[in-house]
């Protein structure tokens, strides 16, 4: 069978690094698009994935969004085309996969672990014919992106557990990024201030800076999403902040921590499944899963930067691994 994969964020080489190496090693062809946008072709490199470059984002404006969209469709479209027709079309969260894969006639199948994304649903899930998402979301979120029962598929836990199911962690990592072993090691994932759905102004984040960037008993690795961000920081000069150069592995990385402060959702949920504490700095609507870890504890919202706990963690916390087979048993049963 032959399938198409396309990559959209820096989130997604990660996620899909072992359901490409699965369905390739079943015998299945696999071709890999992807975005250039913040870091997702160099992260599609570290792991592993040759991933042809396609497009790129556009920018922070709803009409520079759909700009990009329609621009990215089209070449895509020309892409897909030209190459031997595919059986099935994949990605996590994507809008132009969808739609190229509608007008070829070729089925889609649209993950995603973050419901409010509207503008995002409402394209993919209409037009995918099959939608995976974790059981944490309720199903009834979704009735209005068109995802019925017919539709949705549902897995149980986190998509991370499922990717770092194999995952073990680079040991010199720290020694990579030129943080010190020895301080208290902080993780910070900037606010998404490219993504539509988080337009609520953010103000721990630059309190936190503050906070931990003169504090001579932490290194805080900072993962900028944008170069404009990187440069801001690198500005700033702040002692016990470190920016590094490039794309990092951000699992290896994060399981080196003590804390994880992000105002995404990826590596946050990824310090949940590796057993790393998390707090979340988000200030839009809270999805389903992050509403079940916040319920469990494994997740805390911060609202005031005093508030963090900063202290070296327990290494011997259990990690949940599951199989990824079931995720990819479920995209290929799009087609039975």
């Amino acid at each position: 069978m032959r399938i198409w994969i396309d990559l959209s964020a820096p989130a997604h080489p990660v996620v899909f690094r072992p359901l490409v190496q699965r369905l390739r090693a079943a015998g299945h062809e696999v071709e890999v698009t992807a975005r250039d946008f913040a870091q997702t072709l160099e992260l599609a490199q570290l792991a592993g994935i040759d991933a042809l470059p396609v497009g790129a984002h556009g920018g922070r404006s709803a009409g520079g969004k759909l700009r990009s969209l329609a621009e990215r469709s089209t070449a895509l479209w020309r892409w897909a085309r030209s190459r031997p027709r595919f059986d099935l079309a994949a990605a996590h969260g994507s809008n132009d996969l969808p739609i190229v894969a509608r007008v070829l006639r070729i089925p889609a199948v649209d993950l995603f672990d973050y419901e409010w994304a509207t503008f995002q649903h409402m394209i993919g899930c209409r037009l995918a014919r099959r939608v995976i998402v974790p059981d944490a979301i309720p199903p009834e979120r979704l009735r209005r992106y068109g995802a019925g029962p017919r539709k949705l598929r549902r897995y149980p836990g986190l998509k991370e557990e499922y990717f770092l199911h194999d995952f073990e962690p680079d040991p010199a990592i720290l020694e990579r990024v030129g943080a010190d072993p020895e301080r208290i090691i902080v993780v910070l994932r900037t606010p998404p201030t490219a993504a539509l759905y988080h337009r609520v102004h953010n103000p721990v984040y630059a309190d936190l800076l503050d906070r931990l960037g003169s504090d001579p008993d932490v290194h805080a690795v900072v993962l900028p999403r944008q170069r404009e961000q990187a440069d801001e920081l690198r500005r700033l000069a702040l002692p016990s902040v470190i920016v590094p150069e490039g794309a990092v592995d951000g699992p290896s990385l994060v399981s080196a921590s003590d804390l994880v402060i992000s105002a995404g959702g990826s590596m946050n949920r990824e310090a949940v499944a590796l057993g790393v504490p998390v707090y979340t700095t988000f200030q839009g609507r809270m999805g389903g899963v992050d509403e079940k870890l916040l319920r469990e504890g494994k997740l805390r919202r911060l609202e005031r930067a005093s508030d963090v706990e900063i202290r070296r963690r327990d290494r011997e916390a259990p990690r949940l691994r599951r199989d990824p087979q079931l995720i990819v048993d479920l995209i290929l049963g799009t087609l039975r």
